[in-house]
């Protein structure tokens, strides 16, 4: 007999199949789980996606019809004074002239 001759143990090679399997189950296991927190992931992005649109346009859907605006009557709104350039063109006040022409009447208001 030489010394160079290697005998095979097959008692491994159950140990090894079991190993593989094993090592293919984890591995499709980690695969599903990586998906489903993708797929969650995306999710959450398309839904802050449209509650952002939802605060900028209340009862807007992506997927749904065209959006079509209504008037509402507001309460306290003033309407805003012509310029004296023509019937057609408004001045339109800046949101800082607005809060300063409310603070004024409620002032007035308050000294009355």
């Amino acid at each position: 007999m030489c010394a160079q001759e290697f005998v095979y143990p097959f008692t491994l090679e159950p140990h090894i199949t079991t190993l593989e399997s094993s090592r293919r189950s984890t591995i499709a296991a980690h695969a599903a789980r990586r998906e489903s927190y993708l797929r969650h992931r995306d999710d959450e992005k398309e839904r802050r996606k449209r509650d952002a649109l939802r605060r900028i346009a209340p009862g807007f859907e992506p997927q749904g019809s065209v959006l079509v605006p209504t008037r509402t009557d507001s309460g306290g709104a003033e309407p805003q004074a012509e310029d004296s350039a023509g019937p057609g063109h408004r001045h339109t006040k800046s949101v800082m002239e607005d809060l300063v022409d409310q603070l004024a009447a409620l002032d007035s208001r308050g000294q009355a």
